[in-house]
């Protein structure tokens, strides 16, 4: 694995390919790859492409195309998660030789059945096959034992947090029964082989933060620093995602007003006389003056694009 110490600051960005690029994903892509190039690091671009049968034919081709007419320039070639399965069967195999990983015969309904409290993200793991799978399930997820302790780390926009994996959540899952890798172990992975040093994402992530960084601890690696930006909600109050419609597609069309309104919604006030002119001279004016001290962590409506 590689040693993030000894590297130069390094941040990425990490479309999925579900879909068109969202105004929510550009926010992500503005605020990685300034605050990564604004301290003199490279930026990668991953195409987190994980799970086949949610990804949409084309469309990481259509996101790399439409961040290069923007003017985003990334340093390296893409990385591609479905290129990387053996990878990960290796770090499984190397979690499962320390005893920090169990299979797992219960499926969701039964957890849902029989975990007496729910989390932020469904069922709390009760434990049920920490000493063996208890089911008659062929099929077996693996999960990374966790411990009663907290987990803590700072956010320049969200503040100091900290969550008890045990107790908040349970032993999750690494491996899925189905045989694909979750996204926690594939991130986390795919970040310490990249070197790198800085994730900056959306707050619909932070609930994930505490587990990747408890399994940076088990791998034996240095977590990076993680930098959460607030949400773009549409018109129903819910995050903006593809089941909003064409109201928060980002396009060839409308992608020089989006960035600016990009800028805008990170609390940056962009000249307005940019709006609507160059993405690249707009990115340049955001190299020197992207402050991230004005960015607030209030989730707010995204823009009409339409």
């Amino acid at each position: 694995m590689a040693d993030k110490s000894l590297r130069s600051p390094m941040g990425r960005f990490a479309p999925s390919p579900t879909g068109p690029l969202h105004f929510g994903s550009l926010v992500a892509a503005v605020g990685s790859y300034l605050l990564a190039k604004q301290a003199g690091g490279r930026w990668l671009l991953r195409v987190e492409d994980l799970d086949p049968p949610r990804v949409v034919p084309g469309s990481a081709d259509s996101i790399l195309s439409l961040l290069e007419r923007i003017g985003f320039e990334w340093d390296g070639p893409v990385i591609y998660q479905s290129q990387r399965f053996d990878r990960y069967a290796e770090i499984i195999d190397w979690l499962i030789e320390r005893q920090f990983v169990f299979e797992c015969s219960c499926s969701r309904r039964e957890l849902i059945a029989s975990a007496p409290h729910s989390g932020d993200d469904g069922p709390i793991y009760p434990g049920t096959c920490r000493s063996g799978p208890v089911g008659n399930r062929a099929e077996k997820s693996l999960r990374l034992r966790v411990v009663d302790e907290e987990v803590g780390w700072c956010d320049p926009v969200f503040g100091c947090l900290q969550q008890n994996l045990q107790q908040e959540l349970g032993d999750f899952v690494l491996r899925r029964a189905d045989g694909l890798y979750a996204y926690q172990l594939a991130v986390v992975v795919d970040d310490i082989d990249s070197a790198v040093t800085q994730v900056v994402r959306g707050a619909d992530l932070l609930s994930s933060t505490p587990r990747q960084i408890y399994l940076y601890r088990c791998l034996q690696q240095r977590p990076p620093d993680y930098v959460h930006l607030p949400l773009a909600l549409g018109a129903d109050g819910e995050k903006l995602s593809k089941r909003h419609g064409q109201s928060g597609v980002v396009d060839e069309l409308n992608c020089d007003r989006a960035l600016w309104y990009a800028f805008s919604f990170l609390g940056q006030n962009p000249p307005s006389e940019m709006r609507g002119g160059s993405t690249r001279e707009l990115l340049q004016w955001g190299l020197q003056n992207f402050d991230l001290d004005a960015v607030g962590a209030s989730a707010r409506p995204a823009p009409e694009l339409v």
